[in-house]
């Protein structure tokens, strides 16, 4: 998960029509337009980048609830009492939990394990009540439950009583075991008798007991399998049918600690990812706080994965960490006794997936149900570290021996954070240096972006490593962001011969704990949907092809003017100062003056955040909790002048920001100097809200310094200096085309697959032209087209697929592709 973008990235929410741009994904519902005309020349003989069935795959990461109350079935939260505030703040031990009588977790010798620390004392007429997920556990009239937990008693014996019930009463017949002497595991089976989504479970024991890993799964998983998955999610995982698994993350593979998790740590809970902490018998778990706030229980563990990979019939791709903290930690680790640790780690991973059953981690493979190997090909070490040369160092260590001892294994590196700017250079240029096999890159932007960036890897050096991009998204679930993701996969798949893997980020969000959007696939705790974006990686995830097939297309005519808009100011978790406000037109008429002796009259409050007032002749925000604290001033209609301006900053984590080309909130350009926690700066373009980068740097701002700061704006070109020293400079004129296609065959049907996506307001008649190739009189289309406001939701789905049949195929014909559409055409040849 690219971190970096912080707060500006988690800040952007559904994308509404009317805020992106005219011309693309502008117009508001009801809106039409006059359909324009393309063709689309296919040399239907010709033969372009081979695709490999693994070209689209998914990225799965424990963030928004995705495991522990998402796609792993347990139903008891907190099951082993092992939440605590070094998790999240507000957890105690018996978080979820109510209790009646005697009830206190115990942390002490006669624990069930070393490694599941706590465990619940109940006294004798007491009882504890789970809560589960979101509204309760969820239960289904006639489906089947199945109970275990850990007990401890005095041998006369502790009779325990089990129900399952809700607000109205009963949900199932109640259940009894009786626990005695030492540590045991017991076991009943429910049948539910009423569906509820508000479920409760109690345990009510009539003499003191011990008890631990109270737990509660559907019979009916993913697969049947045990401590299995859950299905409705699975399956809709499975039906993107994906070439590829990425898996635990994502920021949580290297943040915290690399240490163990034992004694020696102090049984560290803030640590990285680290796999066998995840396999064996689920009790016998290490348990973590999650990077993305609360607790991870690993019941959902590495041979799950690897289970679910094979389940799918996708290649298992794990990424294990580098030793270099990412994700705004930044951090590297210089131990060589722990690195040395960790690289075998990685080694005894490979023995695990792969090694025979005599081997020491293949026999516990075997020994978890699969003696059968995993087949692992692909391996990634770090996740966007942007400490590009740290990262390097070690990772070539882990590289060098794993190559070593496993030379079939493709051992993937990354680019750190961003889609471009000095870490992203530096490592690219490290990683080529060096010959790696394959680069992961991260990025999320705005649609704005992907609309403009179609072509970014056709320049990429076909000698050079493979792409990977293993995250990406354009930072909103509607329909118009899946339609820019469209646009920018047509450019993905023509680059096929460089661009080996790709996979949509995040993948699973519970809808009550949120800590990251947008995301593919929702969830609560009895229904799940696919978004619009779900659905539009569906269709390109099942019909990728075998090979590209060339072909060329029309553009639209470019109708960009100059950059026009007011100038803001703002901040972000700072206090800040600003004082001598300047406009100037390129011919030296003077637009705009505020020194702030009249007070900010001149000022608009147009985020409505922040505490501003003018103090000691300067308008000051003082706010240091606030976020985009936005206030605007001039006319919306300013094209080509000097913005000039004093800033200081008093307190706070980051810089300051100026703005230009402000239509409002949601469209603007900022240069924010000392952002993402005061580790760089970059102007960034907000387009319906949603930001890309345009230029950045490592600048840092020190507080209580003064700096003069200008922004010359001509044209679509801006250029910045700071304290009189040219800054950086960027062009913003790349073309948002709205009209992409890549054709691609497969080989098994003979199909010429036509993939075109419309993201305008405009029907586009189109003539296609497939040479002199043989091809049926019919054709089978599927389209999505909505309004690009359009959001998937639980209750209606208005993005869903539509099938249909095309008479009047030929080797030329026509062909009018719906306004905001993705359309397949799906033609036999031969």
């Amino acid at each position: 998960m690219a971190h970096r973008r912080g707060s500006l990235a988690l800040a952007v929410g559904a994308l509404t029509a009317g805020a992106l741009l005219a011309g693309t994904l502008g117009a508001g519902p009801g809106a039409a337009a006059e359909p324009a005309d393309y063709t689309i020349d296919v040399d239907a003989n010709g033969t372009g980048a081979k695709i490999d069935d693994t070209m689209y795959g998914v990225f799965y990461e424990d963030i928004n609830r995705a495991a522990d109350g998402g796609l792993y079935a347990e139903l008891v939260q907190n099951r082993s009492f092992e939440y605590e505030p070094a998790d999240n703040r507000s957890y105690t031990p018996l978080t979820s939990w109510d209790t009646r009588g005697t009830a206190k977790v115990v942390d002490d010798g006669g624990r069930l394990n070393e490694r599941n620390r706590n465990y619940l004392h109940l006294g004798a007429g007491s009882s504890v009540t789970n809560a589960g997920y979101n509204t309760g556990i969820a239960v289904e009239k006639g489906k089947r439950y199945e109970f275990s937990l850990w007990a401890r008693a005095e041998r006369s014996g502790a009779p325990l009583t089990l129900t399952l019930h809700d607000a109205s009463g009963e949900l199932a017949a109640a259940r009894r075991v009786t626990a005695r002497g030492g540590w045991a595991k017991y076991r009943a089976t429910f049948t539910a008798t009423r569906t509820s989504a508000a479920g409760r479970l109690t345990v009510a024991s009539g003499a003191p007991a011990a008890l631990d890993m109270i737990s509660l799964f559907p019979r009916d998983t993913y697969k049947g399998r045990e401590n299995g998955l859950r299905k409705d999610l699975a399956e809709k995982i499975a039906a993107l049918k994906p070439g590829f698994l990425r898996f635990p993350g994502g920021c949580l593979v290297n943040t915290g600690s690399h240490e163990a998790y034992d004694e020696k740590s102090g049984w560290q809970r803030n640590r990285s990812y680290q796999w066998k902490d995840t396999i064996g018998p689920v009790e016998q778990r290490a348990t973590n706080a999650n990077f993305w706030g609360y607790n991870q229980s690993y019941g959902l563990g590495y041979y799950e994965y690897f289970q679910f990979a094979e389940d799918t019939g996708a290649m298992p791709l794990p990424v294990v960490p580098a030793l270099v903290t990412g994700c705004g930690q930044n951090k590297a680790t210089d131990d060589p006794a722990l690195l040395k640790r960790h690289i075998q780690d990685t080694l005894d991973l490979i023995e695990f997936a792969n090694g025979p059953v005599s081997s020491e981690w293949g026999k516990k493979r075997a020994r978890m149900g699969h003696p059968k190997p995993f087949g692992l090909t692909h391996l990634e070490v770090g996740n966007e570290e942007n400490l590009p040369e740290e990262f390097f160092a070690r990772f070539q260590q882990f590289r060098a021996a794993i190559e070593a001892e496993h030379p079939e294994i493709t051992v993937i590196s990354n680019s750190g954070p961003d889609d471009s700017g000095a870490v992203f250079d530096k490592a690219w240029k490290l990683n080529r240096d060096a010959d790696v096999a394959m680069v992961d890159e991260h990025y999320y932007n705005s649609p704005q972006w992907f609309l403009e960036n179609n072509d970014r890897y056709d320049s990429y050096d076909r000698r050079g490593p493979k792409v990977f991009l293993g995250e990406y998204a354009s930072q909103g679930n509607t329909f118009g962001n899946a339609l820019s993701e469209a646009a920018f996969m047509t450019g993905l798949e023509r680059n096929a011969d460089v661009v080996k893997l790709a996979s949509y980020a995040p993948l699973l969000a519970n809808e009550d704990y949120v800590q990251w959007k947008p995301d593919m696939i929702w969830f609560d705790n009895d229904q799940s949907w696919g978004s619009a974006n779900y659905e539009t990686q569906k269709l390109f995830m099942r019909n990728v092809g075998d090979e590209v097939v060339p072909s060329r297309a029309t553009g639209t005519p470019a109708t960009s003017g100059p950059i026009t808009g007011a100038i803001g100011l703002s901040t972000w978790a700072t206090r800040a100062a600003y004082d001598d406000v300047t406009v100037t037109g390129a011919d030296g008429r003077p637009l705009f003056f505020d020194d702030f002796s009249a007070g900010d009259g001149k000022w608009t409050r147009a985020a409505g955040r922040g505490a501003w007032a003018v103090e000691d002749g300067a308008y000051v925000q003082s706010d240091e909790s606030a976020e985009n604290t936005l206030v605007t001033a001039g006319d919306k209609g300013w094209q080509n002048y000097d913005l000039k301006v004093k800033a200081t900053k008093k307190s706070g984590k980051e810089g300051f920001m100026v703005a230009f080309g402000v239509k409002d909130t949601g469209n603007h350009y900022w240069w924010n100097l000392g952002g993402w926690n005061n580790t760089q700066s970059a102007v960034e373009k907000s387009v319906g809200g949603a930001k890309q980068t345009m230029i950045q740097d490592t600048t840092k701002i020190e507080t209580g310094r003064s700096y003069d700061l200008r922004v010359e704006v001509r044209g679509r070109q801006v250029t910045l200096y700071l304290d009189g020293e040219k800054w950086g400079s960027f062009t913003d004129d790349k073309p948002a085309e709205p009209f992409r296609q890549v054709v691609t065959r497969d080989k098994a049907t003979g199909d010429l697959i036509v993939k075109v996506v419309n993201a305008q307001a405009a029907q586009a008649r189109t003539k296609i032209d497939l040479g002199r190739a043989k091809v049926a009189s019919k054709a089978r289309v599927t389209t999505l087209a909505a309004d690009p406001a359009a959001e998937n939701t639980k209750d209606s789905s208005p993005v869903k697929p539509v099938d249909s049949v095309l008479d009047g195929v030929g080797p030329s014909f026509s062909y009018t592709f719906p306004a905001h559409s993705v359309t397949f055409l799906r033609i036999r040849t031969g």
